[in-house]
């Protein structure tokens, strides 16, 4: 059978780490508050010159160090983001120009929090269906240019950064690696509960994030037990089978409400939040990559991916390493 290979992860933050104590010089609140309500301890903000698509293409660039593979080779590219650069063209064009996949598809998908998942799941039916294959697929985001830093429900949940996979279509035998499953959802009639409150064709403007936190969280944990249990029934593997679940890094409260629906232990779920807070489409690949490079994601591991973002939208994919 085709599958598409993880061949090769890569992340990149900005320079700048800012605290929870840093934050509290600006905004009002406090480490213990945030850390009780949330796991975050710091979060990483971009500075002028850093943006969603320079911290793509660094991602990118230790993807394909890591695969082992040439930009050249690189026929398609899926760049996960809430955060472009520019209206259009798509920051997936400028990450082709720069590291020099001239000629290779690329294009953007826009799906908030679960982007990840739904440009990984693009670029898997492209490369299964001979379209392309070998794919980078990445998640960047700049989240910090749509915060409302008078909003401190909000403002202190999140942070910038990227991360990114290099895929490649191989034949594989049963049991193998590759992307196993995927599920992905979506649920329009709760985009009142997360959304950014501006857009090139209502108000002209970019408009700041707004969230009800306590209504997202109980969405978040509803639909994503769901979604896995979904995943898992779809291949006949139960959650004891899962070596590693990577969930998109919003909350802690989320993670471990989350794990325990489904009778997953803590130590095989991979939290970042607490480093990095909510990097939205980036979250996924950036704690995978994190995961893969400290040796705890490992060949031949079954690993379990899962998020959910504004939409709403959400997620999961079974993946053998």
């Amino acid at each position: 059978m085709i599958r598409s290979v993880i061949c090769g992860s890569g992340s990149a933050l900005p320079g700048k780490a800012v605290t929870n104590a840093e934050l509290a010089e600006r905004v009002d609140t406090s480490d213990e508050w945030i850390v009780e309500r949330t796991g975050i301890r710091q979060r990483y903000i971009a500075s002028d010159g850093e943006t969603t698509g320079t911290l793509a293409i660094e991602a990118a660039r230790k993807a394909l160090s890591a695969a082992g593979m040439e930009a050249s080779s690189i026929d398609l590219i899926v760049l996960a983001t809430a955060t472009p650069d520019q209206t259009f063209p798509a920051t997936a064009t400028k990450v082709q120009h720069e590291l020099g996949c001239n000629g290779a598809i690329a294009f953007d998908v826009a799906a908030v929090c679960s982007g990840f998942l739904y440009a990984m799941a693009t670029a898997d039916s492209m490369l299964r269906t001979g379209m392309a294959k070998r794919a980078l697929v990445i998640g960047a985001e700049t989240f910090s240019r749509i915060l409302d830093w008078e909003d401190r429900t909000t403002c202190v949940l999140f942070g910038d950064g990227a991360g990114a996979i290099v895929l490649e279509a191989r034949e594989v035998e049963d049991g193998g690696p590759g992307i196993i499953a995927t599920k992905l959802h979506a649920d329009g009639a709760h985009g009142e509960l997360l959304y950014v409150d501006g857009g090139p064709s209502t108000t002209g403007t970019v408009g700041k994030l707004r969230m009800k936190g306590r209504e997202v969280f109980r969405h978040a944990v509803v639909n994503l037990s769901a979604v896995l249990s979904e995943t898992l029934a779809d291949t006949g593997l139960t959650p004891d089978d899962i070596d590693w679940v990577v969930p998109h890094q919003a909350n802690a409260r989320i993670l471990d409400a989350t794990a325990r629906k489904l009778g997953l232990p803590p130590q095989k779920v991979i939290v970042t939040v607490d480093q990095h807070a909510n990097t939205s489409a980036a979250s996924v690949p950036l704690a995978f990559d994190v995961a893969v490079k400290d040796g705890r994601i490992k060949s031949g591991d079954l690993v379990m991916f899962e998020a959910m973002g504004g939409g709403f939208t959400w997620g999961a994919s079974l993946v053998r390493m």
